[in-house]
């Protein structure tokens, strides 16, 4: 049974339709009762609570940068996509900017494509200069530049092209080499399940064809579709972040190894348990 709220939106909705004024004060369509409050997560005591995105941001990644934080997201189809957002606590986030204000190519994008287009991003700081890449799983790997990530994006380049590549993360290693990791979408590709690397030019304008299946989730009894992963070196050791499992049943993995071709051991950092959270995987690592 509809309640008389709802008999109102769609008494407003037969109004719209016939062709006459149609507007609505806020005050009209909320109820008398109606005390929601835009959600907060700073509760102002230094305490925070669960969300701290009360909203949709998928594939998050974030990167720490002279004591702030930049965040970007899946986009998908939407335009303009991958949002940036802005934070100095890892709690109070803001929207500051869209690193891709038109989709490409604009042309195949003209026609709306549920679930295509931008998928899981990484940000990064090299060079003095905001690095996002992201992949399209029917074009391949694109990269954008900025100075400044609340000003203009560099248009995007498509640096390794062909369908199934995904879920791209560079490292610029100390040792003057630089490297690409992505996964591959099996819907295109026709396998998943493993962490590929290759070899990248340090400006991003090269990537090999060569590449080499470091983690094979075979090797690794329950993984299944390893994704979006996230390449760090730290303290002698390269590390992938890397969720598995699926987006309803998956967990958090790490992956370590002192050779940046492996061996790699894998732990899982963090899944369900007895939370009601299921899936919970993907993100970054930071150090504050």
């Amino acid at each position: 049974m509809l309640s008389n709220k709802y008999y109102f939106y769609l008494a407003l909705l037969v109004v719209c339709l016939s062709g006459s004024q149609c507007y609505a004060k806020e005050s009209q369509l909320l109820s008398p009762t109606h005390t929601q409050s835009p959600w907060q997560t700073d509760l102002g005591n230094g305490e925070y609570k669960n969300p701290i995105l009360h909203a949709n941001y998928s594939d998050p990644d974030v990167v720490a940068v002279n004591g702030d934080y930049y965040m970007t997201a899946s986009s998908f189809n939407s335009a303009p996509g991958l949002p940036i957002l802005h934070s100095t606590d890892l709690v109070n986030w803001r929207i500051i900017n869209y690193a891709l204000p038109i989709q490409l190519p604009q042309a195949h994008f003209a026609k709306v494509q549920h679930g295509n287009g931008v998928w899981a991003p990484t940000i990064r700081f090299h060079d003095n200069k905001f690095w996002i890449f992201y992949p399209d799983p029917d074009f391949g790997i694109y990269v954008t530049t900025t100075d400044d990530p609340a000003g203009t994006w560099s248009t995007p380049q498509l640096i390794l092209a062909g369908k199934g590549l995904i879920d791209p993360a560079p490292l610029w290693d100390d040792n003057g080499k630089t490297y690409l990791i992505h996964v591959w979408a099996k819907s295109r590709a026709g396998f998943n399940n493993v962490l590929t690397l290759r070899e990248m030019k340090d400006d991003a304008s090269w990537v090999s064809d060569k590449f080499t299946h470091i983690v094979d989730g075979t090797n690794h009894p329950g993984y299944r579709t390893i994704e979006d992963p996230k390449f760090y070196k730290r303290n002698g050791y390269y590390y992938i972040f890397a969720p598995a499992g699926g987006v309803d049943l998956g967990w958090q993995s790490v992956f370590r190894a002192k050779k940046i071709t492996g061996p790699y051991e894998a732990k899982i950092v963090m899944a369900q348990g007895n939370s009601v959270i299921n899936g919970p995987h993907q993100g970054a690592w930071v150090h504050t």
